[in-house]
């Protein structure tokens, strides 16, 4: 992964973001990140710097170095020798030591709705104009790098190892925690370390996967981890006997998979992506539950979304969550699985290389 880490990737990271802060006459970025699981990626993206503890911001000007702010009250936030920005700032309160820095300035701000803590917010906003900057940041940061697409690949090379695990171990009447703990540990040993976020999908709701969850004859794991370079990819499949009205529903799925492989094309809107995937769900009457799909990185959620108006156009080497949830009329019923594609000349390339279908136990990895 030092490829990741490369002067050459560094430059072009920090040359995509200025790019973008020149396009809204920015003067200055700063990125939050916070130890809320899949959501300290921003961070990481412009530093190197992974968020174990608490919070820590990047300062990024339009020209000269960045600065990487941590609080001073938890001196230990993270291994802070692996960050690549030589200016790293312990502040009493970090808020304040921005307003300095930034008074008088235009600042576009990621994070500013969900992670920028209160009393820093309170400090920054009287001495600089704060802009939200989450839609910019992650456009400028979309379109993968050569180095970025390798990390997503092995990213999903161990997520799918992880699924295999899981479909080993699932019987029904074992509890969701015995049957996630053989992926839990892959994704361990093969340097996830704390950046994953597993679940079992209980109904048409999520459930962590706690020791008195008991699995029936349906199981819809959800698995969502990054690999040693950094990148989250979510990779899953519903295994054992669907009833109900869960077989349409695969039905739409596979229209799906198929739809998808030449929807996700440069050139393509988003929304029109959505449409392409939607329909099959849409024709037979299903509500989508949840998001078609989303732009991800090192962090779980990025821009653009593959949804109804977001008029995005697609460029090769984006790489998208896709994971159409289909809700029945009873509000039981559902189907929910994940994969992880990117876009190429060619179209949509799904990474997984596992087939659209319910594993019924049998299968075994090739």
């Amino acid at each position: 992964m030092e490829a990741l880490r490369s002067p050459a990737e560094i430059e072009r990271r920090y040359r995509l973001v200025r790019k973008a802060m020149d396009e809204h006459g920015l003067d200055a970025v700063v990125v939050a990140g916070s130890e809320y699981t899949g959501f300290e990626g921003a961070v990481t993206y412009l530093s190197g710097f992974v968020i174990v503890h608490r919070y820590a911001y990047v300062l990024l000007p339009r020209d000269g170095e960045p600065s990487i702010v941590f609080p001073a009250e938890a001196r230990y936030v993270g291994e802070h020798a692996t960050s690549w920005i030589e200016d790293q700032v312990f502040a009493d309160r970090p808020g304040e030591w921005l307003a300095e820095r930034l008074a008088g300035k235009r600042v576009g701000v990621y994070g500013l709705d969900y992670v920028l803590t209160v009393r820093d917010f309170v400090a920054l906003r009287d001495k600089a104009e704060l802009f939200p900057f989450d839609v910019e940041f992650d456009l400028a940061r979309a379109v993968k790098s050569d180095a970025e697409v390798d990390s997503v690949r092995d990213s999903v090379r161990i997520n799918t190892e992880g699924f295999w695990a899981f479909l080993d171990a699932y019987e029904p009447g074992k509890t969701a925690a015995e049957v996630l703990a053989p992926a839990e540990r892959l994704f361990v040993e093969q340097g996830c370390g704390r950046l994953t976020m597993n679940m079992v999908l209980v109904g048409p709701e999520f459930a962590i996967a706690r020791s008195n969850a008991v699995l029936g004859d349906f199981c819809i794991p959800s698995l969502e981890i990054a690999g040693p370079g950094g990148h989250w990819v979510e990779v899953s499949r519903a295994m054992g006997h669907a009833g109900g009205e869960v077989q349409g529903m695969l039905d739409a799925y596979e229209e799906y998979f198929e739809a998808a492989k030449s929807a996700l094309r440069p050139g393509a809107a988003a929304h029109e992506v959505h449409r392409a995937v939607a329909r099959g769900f849409l024709d037979r009457g299903y509500a989508l539950g949840h998001v078609t799909g989303h732009s991800i990185g090192m962090t779980m959620i990025e821009h653009p979304k593959i949804g109804e108006g977001v008029e995005t156009e697609l460029r090769e080497n984006m790489v998208f969550s896709m994971h159409p949830h289909a809700i029945a009329d009873n509000g039981r019923d559902c189907l929910y699985m994940q994969d992880t594609w990117l876009v190429t000349p060619n179209g949509g390339e799904p990474l997984a290389g596992l087939p659209m279908r319910i594993f019924d136990g049998t299968e075994r990895r090739a």
